[in-house]
C-alpha cells in the first residue's frame, strides 16, 4: 500500500501531509510541484467550510480522483482538473480566476465536468440525451473531461457505502451501463475491469461473492497446474534465447459472471477461470512464442485471435489463444511490455509517452470513438433516438470488416452491409443495392460478421427504403435515411409498420434499379428453360432459379431471395407463395430482368 493509500485510510488525515504523501507516491509530478501544490492551496481556501456526505472533509474526494489520474499517468494539466472538478459548485467560485491562474485547459475540463456531473442515465428524456449528447462531445474538444470523470465514477464506486443501498444501486448501474464500456473503448483496460467488478458487488453480491470464494479455492488448487505450465514456457523461450516474463492471472469476476449467464452454468462448473499473460520484449518474439505454446499443448480451434496484427479500435494488441493443458482448457494472452502498457493505461498512455522515450502509441486525434463522435456531430442528431443510438453504437460491441482494398471499417456489432455503405459515403449508402461478402451475396438485411471482404452493389436509380431504416444498427445510417425519408414524404410510424408486416411493399421499394452488367443462370421452369440473365445492381456470377410454383417470364415483375444452396430464388411479385417463405424479411434481394435481354422463346 502507498503512503497515498495509507493516507485516505486515516480518519484524521490533514491536508498538507495528504499533498506531500501525493509527491512521494507519485515523482514524476516533483517538476510541476509548485503549480500543483498552488492549486492543492486554492481548493483548500474555497472548500474550507465545505464537507462530503459521509461527514469527511471536502477535499478528501478531489485527491483520490486525481490520484487515480496519476495511476494512469494523466499530465500536471489534469491532476489540478482533478482537484477542482466539482469545485464549480461552490457558491461565488470566479471561472476566470480559475483560468488565469491554471490555465484555460483545466477550466475547460471542469467546465466539461460541470456539464455531466447531474447526468442520470436512466432519464432517457430530450432534456437528459442532450446531456449525455455534451458529455461525448466534450470528448472531441479534450479528452481529459471523460478521463477526469471516469476517475470520478471509479472513486464514488470505491467508496459508495455511506450512500443509501437505493443511490448504491442507481450509481452501479450507471457505472455498468455507461462509464464501464467507455473505459472499455478508451482501452483503459485495469480501470474497466474494476469498475465492473465493483458495480457486480452492488448490484448482485451473491453471485459476487460467490465467485470470489471458487476463484480462491480454483488458485490454491490450480496453484501447482500453472506453475508447472508456468515452467514450460519459461524453458522454451530459453531454448529461443528469448527473455519473457509469465504471469498467472485470475479473470475478473465479472467476466466469470457474463460466462455463467451465456453457459447457464454456476462459477464452481467452469474451468476457465484462471490465465496466463507471457509478456515478451518485441512483436516478432511474441509470434515465435505462440508457436511454442501450440507446439507444447494442442490449441483449441477458432480461440486463436492476432490483435497484433488487427489492433483494437483503442489501440489493444495481443495474441490470444486457449489450449489443452493436462484435459483443462488453459488461456494463454502474449504481448510486449508497451502493449501491456497500452491495455492497462489506453488513451492515457498518450500522456506517457509523450513525457519520455517511447513512441506516441496512441494517438488520441486517431481513436475510432473520437473519429465517430466526429462523424456523429456533423448528422446534428438530436431527437429523443440520439441517446439509444449512441449507447449502442459507441458502448456496445463492435465488429470489424474490410473493404476490397483492405480498409478496416468497425461497426456496431449487428450492422448491416447499409451501414457498412453509408460507413464509406453517404452517396453509397443512399445507392446500395445489393452486397457480397467474402464474394457471396448476401441480403442487404443479414448481420456482418468480423473479418469478413464487404463489397457493395451500387445503382444510380437505387433510393434508402423504410426498410433499410428498419435493420440499420449505425446511427449515421439510420440519420442519414431518415433525412431522405422525410424530404421525400414518407411518413415513418404507418410506413414501417407497412414494410415489416408486407414482403411486397419492400420489392416496390427496391425495383427501381439500372445496371450495364448481368448475372446469368439457368432456370428450373418447365416453362422458361432459356438462358435467364437478372440484375443485382453490377454484381455478376451468382446462380439463379426461377420458381416452379408461378413461374416468372421476362418482363414480369420479379423479387428474389437468398436460397440455402441454391443461389438466387426468382418469384413473381404477386407470388402468394413468396410472402410465405421463412424469414424473407431477411433472405429477400432485389432483383430485376436484363434490359437488353430479348424475349426467350415460347415452346
Amino acid at each position: 500500500m502507498t503512503k497515498i493509500e495509507q493516507d485516505f485510510q486515516n480518519e484524521n488525515i490533514d491536508s498538507q501531509t495528504l499533498i506531500q504523501d501525493f509527491f512521494s507516491t507519485y515523482p514524476e509530478y516533483i517538476e510541476q510541484k509548485e503549480i500543483i501544490t498552488q492549486a492543492w492551496n486554492f481548493l483548500l481556501e474555497k472548500s474550507k467550510n465545505e464537507l462530503r456526505p459521509s461527514g469527511k472533509p471536502y477535499f478528501i474526494h478531489p485527491m483520490r480522483v486525481s490520484s487515480i489520474l496519476a495511476e494512469n499517468h494523466l499530465d500536471y494539466e489534469s491532476i489540478i482538473a482533478g482537484f477542482f472538478h466539482n469545485i464549480l459548485e461552490i457558491p461565488e467560485i470566479d471561472e476566470n480566476e480559475i483560468s488565469e491562474k491554471f490555465g484555460t485547459a483545466v477550466l475547460t475540463i471542469i467546465q466539461g465536468s460541470k456539464k455531466i456531473t447531474n447526468l442520470r442515465i436512466k432519464n432517457k428524456t430530450l432534456q437528459q440525451a442532450d446531456s449525455f449528447r455534451k458529455m461525448l462531445f466534450a470528448m472531441i474538444d479534450d479528452i481529459r473531461v471523460i478521463l477526469v470523470k471516469l476517475a470520478d465514477r471509479l472513486d464514488r464506486i470505491r467508496n459508495i457505502k455511506p450512500y443509501e443501498i437505493s443511490v448504491q444501486k442507481e450509481i452501479a448501474s450507471e457505472v455498468i451501463e455507461i462509464w464501464a464500456p467507455l473505459a472499455n473503448r478508451l482501452g483503459m483496460s485495469s480501470l474497466k475491469v474494476e469498475l465492473e467488478d465493483l458495480s457486480l458487488k452492488v448490484l448482485n453480491p451473491e453471485a459476487f461473492q460467490q465467485i470470489k470464494k471458487v476463484v480462491s479455492l480454483k488458485k490454491t488448487e490450480r496453484a501447482e497446474y500453472l506453475e508447472k505450465a508456468q515452467k514450460e514456457i519459461y524453458k522454451s523461450a530459453n531454448r529461443l534465447n528469448i527473455e519473457v516474463t509469465v504471469n498467472s492471472r485470475a479473470k475478473h469476476f465479472y467476466s466469470i459472471y457474463q460466462k455463467m449467464r451465456k453457459r447457464n452454468k454456476s462459477a464452481d462448473e467452469l474451468f476457465d477461470l484462471l490465465a496466463i499473460r507471457i509478456i515478451c520484449q518485441t512483436p516478432e518474439e511474441c509470434y515465435m512464442m505462440i508457436g511454442q505454446v501450440h507446439n507444447l499443448w494442442k490449441p483449441l480451434e477458432g480461440r486463436f485471435k492476432d490483435y497484433i496484427a488487427m489492433p483494437k479500435a483503442n489501440g489493444y494488441q495481443s495474441l490470444y489463444t486457449t489450449v489443452m493443458c493436462e484435459g483443462k482448457p488453459l488461456e494463454i494472452q502474449i504481448r510486449t511490455q508497451q502493449m501491456h502498457s497500452v491495455a492497462e493505461h489506453g488513451v492515457a498512455s498518450h500522456w506517457l509517452y509523450k513525457k519520455g522515450t517511447n513512441k506516441d502509441s496512441v494517438s488520441v486525434d486517431n481513436l475510432s470513438i473520437i473519429n465517430q463522435l466526429k462523424e456523429l456531430k456533423k448528422e446534428h442528431l438530436n431527437d429523443e433516438d440520439f441517446f439509444n443510438e449512441i449507447k449502442e453504437e459507441l458502448l456496445g460491441d463492435s465488429i470489424f470488416v474490410f473493404t476490397p482494398n483492405g480498409e478496416v471499417k468497425e461497426l456496431p456489432a449487428g450492422a448491416t452491409a447499409i451501414d457498412f455503405a453509408y460507413s464509406i459515403h453517404s452517396h453509397i449508402g443512399q445507392t446500395i443495392v445489393g452486397a457480397k461478402a467474402d464474394g457471396q451475396i448476401i441480403p442487404l438485411s443479414k448481420p456482418l460478421k468480423n473479418t469478413q471482404i464487404i463489397e457493395v452493389l451500387t445503382s444510380p436509380q437505387a433510393h434508402p427504403t423504410l426498410n433499410q431504416l428498419q435493420i440499420v444498427k449505425s446511427a449515421k445510417a439510420r440519420s442519414k435515411i431518415k433525412s431522405w425519408l422525410q424530404n421525400n414524404g414518407y411518413a415513418f410510424e404507418t410506413d414501417k409498420k407497412e414494410s415489416s408486416q408486407n414482403p411486397s411493399t419492400v420489392v416496390n421499394q427496391g425495383q427501381k434499379i439500372h445496371s450495364h452488367k448481368s448475372g446469368t443462370g439457368k432456370p428450373t421452369s418447365e416453362e422458361n428453360d432459356a438462358p435467364v440473365k437478372i440484375r443485382i445492381g453490377d454484381t455478376t456470377n451468382f446462380m439463379i432459379n426461377v420458381a416452379k410454383c408461378c413461374s416468372p417470364k421476362f418482363g414480369d415483375e420479379i423479387v428474389g431471395y437468398v436460397s440455402r444452396g441454391r443461389g438466387i430464388i426468382v418469384h413473381k411479385k404477386d407470388c402468394k407463395n413468396f410472402a410465405k417463405i421463412p424469414n424473407i424479411q431477411e433472405r429477400y434481394i432485389p432483383v430485376i430482368w436484363e434490359e437488353t435481354k430479348t424475349e426467350p422463346k415460347k415452346k
